[in-house]
């Protein structure tokens, strides 16, 4: 578990050392992503929610990616250029984050017959259907959702 003034002080001395003094760093309430290159406001942040869950070195990857994105520019995307810069700074993680969410904050939870849970942060609107069960929507493996109150 990274601790956020630890976090926040490697994101400051990698955009130091990076980027141009108009960058900045910042917390998120972000629950299904991990960072975030804001081109527009010159700012990277990091999940609040999941850098609590992370490993010191699973949440210096995060870091070392949306610097990457920084570096290389919007348009780079996660192409050849942008997979350049990150592994110059030593970004070793997969393309996108596809690790944990932060399921627990999730007010709707969805079951299907096979037993397998399903988070939403929003209402669900239409009728889902478990994935895991079939690859094909089946009416047979339909998720059933449940709000839950969550602790304030």
């Amino acid at each position: 578990m990274a601790e956020l003034d630890r976090v926040r002080q490697w994101a400051v001395a990698l955009i130091a050392l990076h980027l141009d003094s108009s960058w900045s760093f910042a917390f998120d309430a972000a629950k299904t992503r991990a960072g975030l290159c804001n081109y527009t406001h010159h700012r990277i942040t990091v999940s609040r929610h999941l850098a609590a869950r992370f490993d010191d070195d699973e949440i210096h990857q995060v870091l070392l990616h949306e610097v990457a994105h920084a570096m290389a520019g919007s348009r780079a995307a996660h192409g050849p250029r942008w997979r350049a810069v990150a592994s110059e700074l030593g970004y070793v993680g997969t393309r996108l984050h596809d690790g944990a969410i932060a399921s627990e904050l999730a007010p709707w939870v969805g079951a299907c017959v096979g037993g397998h849970l399903h988070y939403r942060y929003r209402r669900p609107t239409r009728v889902l259907a478990c994935g895991k069960c079939s690859r094909n929507f089946d009416s047979a493996h339909v998720i059933r959702w449940e709000r839950r109150t969550l602790p304030s």
